[in-house]
């Protein structure tokens, strides 16, 4: 195959697996050694095996970061500190895409940033939503469950210490009913007791605002 001949093939998607190109009669084996040697060239990315993206300046969309992490491990969704940043809950801007997942955990470096996976319970995998990402989308989770998301994987996480140290803001975007909601299915008392401090904050907040 030709390397014009998979730009073709590809065409806008950001992402493309290995198996694409073993549709048809083609030699797997040839197919192999092809997609080695462009990542040797530069021309493509190997995200992980049998995962890869077009290098710039080949590439018609760049890949967003959290279409990335749906692909690199499948059953998956965005969460914790990245979907908190990405909501503007947190003030910090975060570079390691975290995500939670029935999989393995496992940390990723690829040629596009590091991913980093939680494992969960199925039964835990709920409250995300496909988010529109400017012409891209992937799955994420709602701003409360990566809140409760990450109070569940921190040891100490309903502390409240530890929910003064996240230092919440624009906490007018998380729907209270929503979070007592998707916490309780979580059936710990760390969750309960975590909840009661974050909506004791938001009061304190709003009576500080309100005092202004």
């Amino acid at each position: 195959m030709e390397y014009d001949s998979l730009l073709k093939l590809i065409g806008n998607d950001p992402v493309f697996e290995s198996s694409l190109l073993l549709a048809g009669n083609v030699d797997p084996k040839l197919i192999r050694i092809q997609l080695s040697r462009w990542v040797k060239t530069g021309k493509i990315y190997q995200l992980r095996r049998g995962l890869y993206t077009i290098a710039p300046p080949y590439q018609k969309n760049i890949p967003h970061p959290f279409l990335v992490a749906n692909h690199l491990q499948k059953a998956s969704y965005v969460s914790l500190q990245s979907a908190l940043s990405f909501f503007g809950l947190i003030p910090e801007v975060v570079n390691t895409i975290t995500s939670v997942s029935t999989g393995r955990p496992e940390r990723l470096e690829t040629p596009l940033g590091t991913y980093e996976f939680r494992h969960f319970k199925t039964e835990f995998l709920f409250g995300y939503q496909m988010v529109e990402l400017g012409g891209q989308s992937a799955f994420v989770a709602t701003p409360e469950k990566a809140l409760l998301d990450l109070i569940y994987l921190q040891p100490g996480g309903d502390s409240t210490a530890y929910l003064k140290e996240l230092r919440l803001q624009n906490t007018e975007k998380l729907d209270k009913d929503l979070l007592l909601k998707q916490s309780r299915r979580f059936n710990t008392p760390k969750l309960q007791n975590a909840v009661k401090g974050i909506l004791q904050f938001i009061s304190d907040e709003s009576e500080e605002f309100e005092d202004l």
